[in-house]
């Protein structure tokens, strides 16, 4: 049988309903022990003062019958003779019997007690002293007695104080309750939420409460890790709809050569089936590694970063290249940035081959450093982009009504990697204008300023 609570707001309201149990319980043991003794000690200390002027005046003689009474009834006052014979008594206690049968000796003349008389509800209690007049063997006793207040024999003033004790305990109970409530209110709202988003349905968000609490940063924190993962559900689907569209013409094409070669062997350069074969093969490959590259770009699963000098970086890269077209550098040095080596090759090298297949006679290659950025351009003297299509050369196997189509070679997807690239590593990568041919441009963060984890998207 499960004893403890299950959610987190009965819990605590059950825990701080036990703590203010204990506290409060402690403190009202504490209240009603001072409470006793103060008004025991007062009850006492007014029964010794008229207990020691009768017992004076017993001594000295000067006492008559019956004795005057200065307490309004408040404290009764006997003289007992030996044997229990009451000889003396205020009009209250008068025609009574001794109010006590404990009889001081005369080595203890003064006793003070407390005796109790009857049962509940109609339990008696009197704080008594009792007082022998001398230590002769025949002497009178003088008894003062006060009734305790009836809230401290019947057990009023306990029960009052564990109503006081449940009382304060449930209050502490409900607002405990009150409390958790309001506060665990924006957890069951993104709790629902979450409950309710599926791999279809991404784009919904939880809750987020305004406030910098714990609260506000786990629905900030869902939130981030959900436009993750749509992003990466993303580049899964983009993935799959790529390659189930673009793998099918050359996966065709690749099968109707092979079928045709083995109907009519006879009728086929064998050679040439298998170089067409070879050339449709290579491009599968291309696409496939590329369509991976695209979809492993950004979603956190990256090499870690590293400071890059851009200008040697584009350097190495011009030079190992062997070009058919006139290359053009420019370098500024100290051109550091943070990224993954392997990806800004890449990126550069895309950049070159585009150029290259389009340049008509010459690529020029600038590094520098503009507006506390590193500025990276490669510009061919080719055809141009027409700025309708400036933002469409890089959604992927984008073709344009231009000289600038797939139809030149290349997988369709060499620029939209590089754009992927650059916003990995909080850039930009853009068409700009110029007089003459194509300049493309990539803008990265320099080392000292740290790429930003989330650009926003051209």
């Amino acid at each position: 049988m499960r004893l403890r609570p299950r959610s987190i707001r009965a819990r605590d309201t059950l825990v701080a309903a036990v703590i203010a149990a204990i506290v409060f319980g402690i403190t009202a043991i504490g209240v009603d022990f001072a409470v006793r003794s103060a008004v025991k000690a007062d009850v006492l200390r007014q029964t010794q003062v008229e207990g020691r002027r009768v017992s004076g005046g017993v001594r000295d003689g000067t006492v008559r019958g019956p004795i005057p009474d200065q307490t309004r009834g408040r404290v009764l006052i006997q003289v007992v003779a030996p044997g229990g014979h009451v000889t003396n008594a205020t009009p209250a206690a008068a025609g009574r019997p001794p109010v006590s049968r404990l009889w001081p000796s005369s080595n203890l003349r003064v006793r003070d007690y407390t005796e109790c008389h009857g049962g509940w509800p109609g339990r008696e209690c009197l704080v008594l002293e009792a007082i022998r007049a001398t230590t002769a063997s025949d002497s009178v006793v003088v008894y003062a007695a006060s009734p305790l207040p009836s809230y401290l024999v019947n057990g009023l003033l306990e029960a009052l104080l564990a109503g006081s004790v449940l009382l304060l305990a449930g209050a502490a109970a409900w607002i405990t309750w009150r409390v958790v409530g309001r506060t665990l209110g924006p957890v069951e709202a993104i709790r629902a939420q979450l409950a309710e988003i599926s791999a279809t349905d991404l784009s919904r968000r939880v809750p987020q409460p305004s406030g910098h609490d714990e609260i506000a940063q786990l629905a900030r924190t869902a939130n981030a890790t959900l436009d993750r993962l749509e992003r990466a559900v993303g580049r899964q689907r983009q993935f799959a709809s790529d390659a189930s569209h673009e793998l099918r013409t050359p996966i065709t094409g690749l099968r109707a050569n092979l079928e045709d070669a083995s109907m009519h062997p006879d009728d086929n350069d064998l050679r040439a089936v298998v170089e067409s074969a070879l050339r449709d093969t290579d491009r599968l490959e291309s696409i496939v590694t590329d369509l991976l590259l695209l979809a492993r770009i950004g979603t956190g699963g990256t090499t870690a970063q590293e400071p890059i000098d851009l200008s040697a970086l584009a350097d190495a890269e011009v030079g190992r290249r062997t070009f058919t077209l006139k290359i053009v550098t420019e370098f500024t040095g100290d051109v550091v940035v943070r990224g993954v080596r392997m990806q800004l090759v890449r990126l550069l090298g895309n950049l070159l081959d585009n150029a290259e297949r389009y340049a008509d006679s010459s690529i020029m290659v600038e590094v520098a450093l503009r507006d506390g950025q590193a500025l990276l351009t490669v510009t061919d003297d080719g055809p141009g982009i027409a700025p309708a299509d400036r933002e469409r050369v890089f959604e992927r196997f984008t073709r344009l009504d231009t000289a600038r189509s797939r139809g030149a070679g290349g997988t369709g997807l060499g620029l939209a990697i590089a754009r992927e690239i650059a916003q990995a590593h909080g850039g930009t990568l853009r068409v700009e204008e110029h007089p003459a041919g194509a300049r493309f441009t990539l803008r990265l963060p320099l080392a000292a300023a740290p790429p930003d984890r989330h650009p926003n998207r051209a």
